[in-house]
């Protein structure tokens, strides 16, 4: 017997949403972690918590996140780990809902 699926809205109780936000960010280190390990692969990963507190994950020391402007979620410092051909408004669905397969 599988799980069921997770309808995905936002979750209302504060403590439930921290829990939550905690442990899928931890997986989804993990889960970099084991793509740069099995593919070989450099991965980068930054992730905002709501309070605007920065999480990253990098896999190989040439890659420096440590980046004292990097204080905010903001979509034009992408620019500073995607390489220059790829355009950020063409490229990445609007909502994060075009990434999920229901």
């Amino acid at each position: 017997m599988g799980r069921g699926k997770v309808q995905l809205k936002r979750i209302e109780n504060t403590t439930n949403r921290q829990i939550t936000f905690s442990k899928r960010r931890n997986g989804l280190l993990k889960k970099a972690c084991e793509l740069s390990i099995l593919c070989e692969v450099e991965v980068g990963l930054l992730i905002f918590s709501a309070t605007g507190k920065l999480y990253q994950y990098s896999s190989h020391e040439s890659v420096n996140m440590s980046n004292p402007g990097l204080t905010s979620p903001d979509s034009s410092l992408l620019s500073l780990f995607l390489p220059p051909s790829l355009d950020l408004h063409m490229s990445l669905p609007i909502h994060p809902s075009a990434y999920l397969s229901i």
